[in-house]
């Protein structure tokens, strides 16, 4: 998504203070969200601008603008996954816990939240709210049936998020992994949330047996799944999801990853087309989340 001074409602001493990039004016930027964390999985904080460094297509770019901030606004929209095969192992009630665990942990003075749910199509069951109980009643409602397109389900729900003007949004996807009958490629749809800056992070419900890295482990997962490949390609994460006795650390740890986030901008390019980012830190043995690549000019669909 390209940005430039008109798309920006804030007075530029507001976004400053909350930490958010300060745009200039007649030049198109691409605003740049990035999570950062150490060898051991800990959030890294207190980074600074000459920390960083953002490469498109391989070629160093400078990083025209730059903040950061440990108490944003959230606006997350929730997609849960009400396909037959969260009726198994007791996944539904999992998820249920997990959304109202988290929702329970927002700020209504500041954070929005939405809940989608999806099987074969993707509904709108509650539209943007400050107002917990709005999601709570829905999910009561939840149960599971049909098909899963999950990929066209999130793809759907970013370009929903991205219409927030929050600087920190997100897709949280709450299911069971499998699907049966989406259009659209992990890929596909990695390229449409990175298009947008709409990480996705993925909380999956497995069983504690099949739970990698064992039962209550809060570490993201790394392997080269479909899931875990397009939450990485978006900035977002993978979680697993196994019992009751973690849901609590699970959705802190959400939620400070969500919050603290570094925002970087560079020049887009000129010409139309997707160019390929890729964010580092100079710092040792630091990993840094953040969207895969944008689309320039016209050419602002991915396919």
């Amino acid at each position: 998504m390209l940005v430039t001074l008109g798309q920006l409602q804030r007075p530029a001493h507001v976004r400053a203070q909350e930490g958010q990039p300060v745009f200039r004016s007649g030049v198109s930027l691409v605003p740049i969200s990035a999570l950062v964390r150490d060898s051991r999985n800990r959030i890294v904080r207190n980074l600074r601008r000459d920390d960083f460094q953002v490469f498109e297509g391989g070629r160093l770019r400078t990083i025209v603008d730059f903040g950061t901030t440990d108490d944003a606004a959230i606006a997350v929209a929730f997609l849960f996954d009400t396909s037959g095969s969260m009726g198994v192992a007791a996944n539904l009630s999992k998820g249920r816990d997990f959304v109202e665990e988290f929702v329970g942990g927002i700020s209504p003075q500041i954070d929005h939240v939405a809940l989608f749910t999806f099987n074969k199509r993707l509904r709108e069951d509650v539209s943007f709210t400050n107002d917990p109980d709005n999601i709570f009643d829905a999910l009561n409602d939840v149960r599971p049936w049909g098909l899963t397109s999950l990929y066209d389900a999130i793809a759907e729900a970013a370009k929903q998020v991205a219409n927030q003007s929050s600087f920190r949004r997100a897709v949280v996807v709450v299911t069971d992994g499998v699907d049966t009958s989406s259009a659209l490629t992990p890929a596909q749809v990695s390229a449409i949330a990175s298009s947008i800056d709409v990480p996705v992070y993925v909380a999956a419900m497995v069983s504690p047996l099949d739970h990698p890295g064992g039962d209550n482990s809060l570490i993201p997962e790394h392997h080269e799944g479909g899931l875990e490949a397009l939450a990485r390609w978006t900035g977002g994460e993978l979680f697993y999801v196994s019992s009751s006795e973690h849901l609590i650390a699970a959705t802190r740890e959400l939620l400070a990853a969500m919050r603290h986030q570094y925002f970087l901008a560079i020049e887009s390019s000129e010409r139309p087309g997707w160019y390929q980012l890729e964010v580092r830190t100079k710092r040792q043995g630091f990993k840094v989340r953040s969207r895969s690549g944008y689309f320039a000019g016209d050419s602002r669909r991915a396919g």
